[in-house]
């Protein structure tokens, strides 16, 4: 299951174009939901330069259902998988977190939504979450080198299908191709 503290975060993309097909090869490999699909909130916080980004690192506070968590990832390091340092802590209060990075020079720079729907395999590290994102929707497999690739190739997938970008390049990417950018990654609003 995801790991709190700090490590390596270890993982991979790949694009999702059929949800059920996707769900029959996790079951058929033995995978099991461990966290039903949640709906999650994430706020990006850059100084007003964007000293972090330009820096490769990310400072960002999730709401997913109950939870809320500030992240920490450093740059990442090159490879066929995302390698990064990542330090994760429970937050018992957003909003009061949100005003003190906020005094402290911190700025909401990117908004992003989805709904995470995770797995895991009896007897193993590692951790398969289907996301649905407003730009597309996409399997993430995390763990060691070798049970990435293992993984992956269970479920149909190879190193040619590996996405390492962040949600919020493949963001930028995607809004670079619309007629009117949109500034966050958001769902729209229900009528």
């Amino acid at each position: 299951m995801r790991r709190t503290g700090s490590g390596p975060e270890i993982e991979v993309k790949l694009r999702l174009e059929d949800f059920d097909s996707i769900r029959r090869r996790l079951r058929r490999a033995g995978f099991r939901v461990t966290r039903r699909r949640t709906f999650e909130s994430n706020l990006v916080f850059d100084t007003p330069e964007l000293a972090l980004r330009r820096a490769g690192q990310l400072l960002r506070l999730r709401e997913a259902g109950r939870q809320r968590t500030l992240t920490y990832k450093g740059p990442s390091e090159p490879g066929r998988h995302k390698r990064r340092e990542e330090i994760d802590v429970a937050v018992q209060d957003g909003p009061a977190l949100r005003s003190l990075l906020e005094r402290l020079g911190y700025q909401v720079v990117f908004r992003y939504e989805k709904y995470r729907t995770e797995y895991h395999r009896p007897g193993e590290e590692g951790v398969v979450t289907i996301d649905e994102t407003p730009i597309g929707n996409f399997l993430e497999i995390e763990g060691t080198p070798e049970w990435i690739d293992r993984t992956a190739g269970e479920l149909g997938f190879g190193p040619r299908d590996y996405i390492t970008a962040s949600y919020g390049r493949l963001f930028l990417e995607y809004a670079a191709r619309q007629p009117v950018p949109p500034q966050h990654m958001v769902f729209a609003p229900e009528p």
